[in-house]
């Protein structure tokens, strides 16, 4: 967690959001004692979260029946027709 005073924060303001954007948190002091926290938004983390963990798979993973045999036709059920 990043510590800030008030007027470092004010001064940077854009920069310590960009941080919480990113995840981080950030503690605001006043004269050396915490006085609030600027923390993500939980919703939109797990969206975040969730997006780039398929992002990361993309490209690696391979789409279909996983239990069907690449290179055979099923005959399991084709006495039962």
């Amino acid at each position: 967690m990043v510590s800030v005073n008030v007027t470092e924060l004010r001064q940077h303001l854009p920069d310590y959001l960009k941080q919480v954007q990113d995840g981080e948190e950030v503690a605001i002091t006043l004269h050396g004692k915490t006085i609030a926290r600027i923390v993500p938004d939980q919703q939109e983390n797990k969206r975040e979260i969730a997006l780039k963990r398929l992002g990361a798979l993309s490209g690696s993973v391979i789409v279909g029946d996983i239990m069907a045999a690449l290179d055979e036709e099923w005959t399991g059920d084709a006495d039962n027709l």
